[in-house]
């Protein structure tokens, strides 16, 4: 690996990254997945794909469709579960340099304070995302991550049971995203990552019907990344805790927005299906800018935008 001229070391509460591209849960899948596509020891961070207390299979097909400048997925979180993560994709992620961070949902408080009790004695887990974009069943299915005191609860949970940096993953199908993450920071997260997919739909005219089996599902890509750049912009504002971007980041340029709004760090996403180096591309090309403005540390452009 080449020593780099610039310093892209950032912190994202409790995490330091080498660099400040991390992989977005669920484009990802395990990490091994990419092996033989790019060097994975160059990403700041692994996010691997949600798990859950059991394995899940997701929803049915048809539950990806192609739309303008963007996709739509209802995959449903298909996973193999915390068990089987553990013993059978670990083992390859504990071989690599870059952290691993494992993104958790489940149905009820008590499925995400059991998964982050699993994950808390696990050395090589660097730290939890967690992922509030979830029904909650007992409150008749509505997000935990609408309603700030519904994330509150999930957050303080995992809080409670884990030592471990406390990532906390934002829907933006909410009315203020600003207060979900207040109240999230509340509870003690150690950082937050936006945006989660936009709820979406389309329709095949000939039929009549939805084309995923789901109805709706999450929409992604670059069609989603002016509301994502906007709302890290807002969010960065109002808390104190470091901002992870995600949204609609296919190059090094849309890399580099995000973090003049505020991120300390970014994901990528649906970019990895386009191209499945995007990774190492975007890195390379923040490189290459800092380099070109004579800009020696990455955190001299962190929420550097002028208003």
């Amino acid at each position: 690996m080449k020593k780099e001229k610039v310093d892209l070391k950032t912190d994202i509460g409790g995490i330091e990254l080498k660099n400040p591209v991390m992989t977005a849960s669920g484009t990802f899948g395990y990490g091994s997945e990419y092996d033989d596509t790019i060097d994975l020891n160059r990403l700041g961070a692994i996010v691997v794909k949600g798990l859950s207390l059991e394995a899940s299979p997701g929803n049915p097909p048809p539950r990806v469709v192609e739309t303008a400048s963007g996709m739509l997925n209802a995959i449903g979180l298909e996973n193999v579960g915390i068990k089987r993560f553990i013993k059978e994709k670990l083992p390859f992620l504990q071989t690599l340099q870059s952290p691993t961070i494992v993104n958790i949902y489940g149905k009820s408080v008590e499925d995400y304070i059991e998964l982050a009790s699993q994950i808390d004695d696990i050395e090589d887990i660097s730290g939890i995302e967690v992922n509030i974009s979830c029904p909650n069943v007992k409150a008749g299915g509505v997000a935990f991550g609408v309603e700030p005191i519904a994330a509150y609860n999930v957050v303080n949970g995992v809080r409670e049971k884990t030592s471990k940096p406390v990532m906390v993953k934002l829907t933006p199908n909410v009315t203020d995203i600003t207060e979900i993450a207040k109240s999230v920071e509340d509870a003690g997260a150690d950082s937050v990552s936006l945006v989660n997919t936009l709820t979406g739909m389309a329709i095949d005219i000939d039929t009549r019907k939805p084309i995923l089996a789901n109805i709706t599902g999450g929409l992604s890509g670059p069609a989603i990344k002016p509301v994502a750049l906007r709302m890290v912009w807002q969010v960065a504002q109002k808390i104190n805790i470091p901002v992870i971007g995600i949204g609609g980041i296919m190059t090094a340029e849309d890399a580099l927005e995000f973090l003049i709004a505020g991120a300390s760090a970014i994901q990528v996403g649906t970019a990895n299906f386009v191209n499945p180096k995007s990774t190492i591309d975007i890195l390379d090309g923040i490189i290459n800018y800092l380099e070109e403005k004579n800009i020696p540390s990455i955190r001299d452009l962190i929420g550097c935008m002028e208003v």
